[in-house]
This record gives C-alpha cells, sequence and structure tokens, in this order.
C-alpha cells in the first residue's frame, strides 16, 4: 500500500495527499463512477453536480475539510466535485454504496483493542492507501483509507479509534455531516466522548455504524438520517456489530441488506468466548481467519452470491496507540503494515 505522510494546512495536507495518490485517486473517481452507472444509473456529471450540493454546507460547517478536499483535487489535477463525489459517496444513494465489515470492541485490563475487516469490492483494493496526517494543535491521525477519501478507519496519537460499519437505510440529510468526513471528526478527537459530543452536536447525514474507542472502552453509534442510538459495551467490556442495527430506531426501516450479516456479528462474539487468555493483537488477527458461512463469512470472499471480500483487516490496541493492517483476506494475507505512536 502507498503510505504518504502530510502535514501543514488543510489545503496543503490535501495538496500532499493529491499529489502522492494522484494515480490511485484517479482510479478511485473511475471506480466509483462505474458503480454509480451500473447500480444508481447516475452518470458521474450528475453524481459530480449531487455532490457539490454539500459544498455550501461545508464551506459554513466544516471549511477546514473544504480546503483539504480542494488541495487534494489540485494535486490530482482533478476537479473538487470530483474530490466531494467520492468524500459524500455514501450520501448520495443514501448508503448503497457503503463498505461492509465485522467489527469488534473489547476492552480489558491490558487493552482496549478495536478491530475489523473492511469488506468491499475487490477492484477497490489497489487505491488503498496508508495516511498519515500531522495537524497543529490536533492529535496525529493514522488511517487505512480510500485514495482521495479524508477518513476513514484507523487511530490517532491520542488513543482514539474508529471502524466503520454500512448500514443500508434509505434517507440523506445534507445539512448533516457525510459519514466519511464523521471519521475523519472522530480521528480528530482528543477522547471517545469528546468525539461522540462532536458528532452528536452535528448528526450524520446517512445511515451508518460507527464503532468509537479509546483505552477507556468502546461505543457503537447507530446512525440514521434523523438520529442516532448507542451500542454500549457488555458485561464483559465488549461491543460487536456487523451490518445491521442492533438497537430499535423509531420510523427507520433497516433493510439487513447483507443477508450474513447476523450471523457475523453472533460468529464473533462466539469466537471471542472461545478465546483462551487475555486478548492480543495477534490472537484476535486469528479470529478474523474465519471462513465459516463462506462466501457470506468474517473472511469474506467476492464469489456469489457475495459482490465483496474483505480487503483488509486492521486490529488496534488503543492503550499501547499501535495497530496491526492486513493487506488483502487475512487467511491470504499480501502485505502487513505497523501504524504506532
Amino acid at each position: 500500500m502507498l503510505q504518504i505522510t502530510c502535514s501543514g494546512t488543510p489545503y496543503e495536507i490535501g495538496l500532499k495527499h493529491g499529489q502522492e495518490a494522484k494515480t490511485q485517486i484517479s482510479r478511485s473517481i473511475t471506480f466509483y463512477a462505474g458503480l454509480f452507472e451500473q447500480t444508481a444509473k447516475l452518470d458521474w456529471p450528475k453524481v459530480r453536480d449531487l455532490a457539490m450540493t454539500f459544498e455550501p454546507v461545508m464551506r459554513r460547517k466544516w471549511p477546514a475539510y473544504l480546503k483539504e478536499i480542494g488541495g487534494i483535487a489540485e494535486g490530482a489535477g482533478v476537479e473538487l466535485a470530483d474530490i466531494i463525489a467520492i468524500n459524500v459517496r455514501t450520501e448520495i444513494a443514501f448508503g448503497l454504496f457503503s463498505d461492509g465489515c465485522t467489527a469488534l470492541g473489547w476492552r480489558t485490563e491490558d487493552g482496549s483493542f478495536l478491530a475489523q475487516n473492511w469488506d468491499w469490492m475487490e477492484a477497490q483494493k489497489e487505491n488503498l492507501i496508508v495516511l498519515t496526517i500531522e495537524q497543529q494543535d490536533k492529535p496525529t491521525i493514522k488511517m487505512v483509507t480510500e485514495a482521495g477519501l479524508i477518513g476513514k478507519i484507523g487511530l490517532n496519537s491520542a488513543g482514539v479509534g474508529v471502524c466503520l460499519n454500512a448500514i443500508k437505510v434509505k434517507g440523506m440529510d445534507p445539512t448533516r455531516i457525510p459519514c466519511h468526513l464523521g471519521l475523519r471528526m472522530v480521528l480528530e478527537s482528543e477522547s471517545r466522548n469528546e468525539a461522540v459530543r462532536q458528532l452528536e452536536k452535528y448528526g450524520v447525514a446517512s445511515s451508518c455504524h460507527m464503532l468509537v474507542a479509546d483505552p477507556t472502552g468502546s461505543i457503537g453509534l447507530e446512525w440514521s438520517s434523523v438520529e442516532v442510538q448507542k451500542v454500549k459495551m457488555n458485561g464483559k467490556e465488549q461491543v460487536f456489530h456487523s451490518n445491521h442495527y442492533l438497537a430499535k430506531h423509531v420510523g427507520v426501516e433497516d433493510t439487513n441488506w447483507l443477508e450474513d450479516s447476523t450471523f457475523r456479528v453472533t460468529r464473533i462474539e462466539e469466537l471471542c468466548k472461545g478465546l483462551k487468555g487475555s486478548p492480543t493483537v495477534e490472537g484476535l488477527f486469528e479470529l478474523f481467519k474465519d471462513e465459516e458461512n463462506y462466501p457470506g463469512a468474517i473472511c469474506r470472499a467476492q464469489v456469489e452470491p457475495s459482490g465483496s471480500a474483505s480487503l483488509f483487516n486492521i486490529v488496534m490496541d488503543l492503550k499501547q496507540r499501535v495497530a496491526t493492517v492486513t493487506l488483502g483476506r487475512p487467511v491470504t494475507p499480501e502485505e502487513v503494515v505497523q501504524l504506532a505512536f
């Protein structure tokens, strides 16, 4: 995976991201252009027009993010609308193009762990990058993201981490923060509680689940375009999640769009119960190799009827402020990258 370190002003951070990931960003735009055309009958000019409806809200509420996005566009030699579009891809089609995964948070006496397999279409794997962002008066961020996206999955130097699960529920509110910008907001927070407060201040524009953690533990935030429900740690200080709502959401209909979602969240809890001794980064990674219910397994494969595969695994220990990222399906790893502060 391409690894990029960015620092300076929001524009300078974006400019370096765009310059160094120019090829991957171009491919990401091509990938999503094809996907929107195929599944939603939206051509890229129409997608760009829809994306630009978010620009005035970003300029008013999150100007630093818009400046960074502008820097990415400049560095990659593409239009501002192209980069906004891939950053709000979840919102444009009511979550249709969100990624799936199985995730867990687990606090113990020895560590506070956050882990997931990120599942999406194989074609996008080549466009994953590791991004380090250094900003004045904010924690340093290390995350795995799709090239051109300013927020995704990772941790920061304050020991705050975040994972993402897709939830496919109709509804979108462009006055609330787009999902991937919300992930970035978490990674700029000094604590789990601060992250929750910031997200609740703005709300999230479309359905998704964010698993937010720090050394004190984790909390699941199940968002719709109108409200949030919280999934708190169980008696063993664990949170498990996949791609459907676990809490009750009044007036919101969950499509439970992946039939294997219920199986996976139950399976990962069972595997954790069977883990001998205290969890470790290495031990938790082994759980994410599980292929029970293949291809719709925790370790997912892009074989019919599954339309996606596990493209990377990440296991974080937020007390130690370290993470291990494994590219590819955990049973057939292609590359391992260590993130540490």
